[in-house]
């Protein structure tokens, strides 16, 4: 009974340590999609640049931290509640239709493609970030179900 109560404490430690890694990578996404966005109407190319390569490489980073780490774990069967499981299973399609939007924005965008253009990029950031909010709200679904004590 001990060693199950451990296992069960380390697997819900090890859930806790990976959603304050995805919020500390949203948070920083976050900030980033601001900064892009305003410099798509304000800034000079080369800080647009910049900023981009950045942005691009935390949205990945982030993507890939939820897929890799949440979503991966639930769709193996390895979460052990019910309610858990369920949820990702209803919501998993529609995060799974964004993190594809994500890779598509990165592959448009990233510097190395070498025929690139921003002609669209105002607009593309902007359906990005409105894909990004449906995200993150199923996401803190999950993430609030994950984290309450007898779910």
């Amino acid at each position: 009974m001990k060693e199950q109560i451990s296992e069960i404490q380390e697997r819900r430690a090890g859930s806790q340590e990976l959603i304050q890694h995805m919020l500390k990578e949203r948070n920083q996404l976050l900030s980033l999609l601001l900064q892009v966005s305003s410099d798509s109407s304000t800034a000079s190319s080369s800080q647009l640049e910049t900023d981009l390569e950045e942005f691009i490489q935390v949205l990945v980073d982030y993507i890939a931290a939820a897929h890799f780490g949440l979503y991966e774990r639930i769709v193996e069967g390895k979460e052990r509640r019910k309610a858990v499981s369920d949820l990702a299973m209803e919501i998993y399609p529609r995060i799974e239709q964004s993190t594809q939007i994500a890779l598509a924005f990165d592959e448009k965008y990233n510097p190395e493609n070498k025929d690139r253009t921003l002609d669209q990029f105002p607009e593309d950031v902007s359906m990005l970030g409105e894909e990004l909010t449906t995200r993150i709200e199923l996401e803190d679904r999950l993430i609030k179900l994950l984290i309450e004590p007898k779910a």
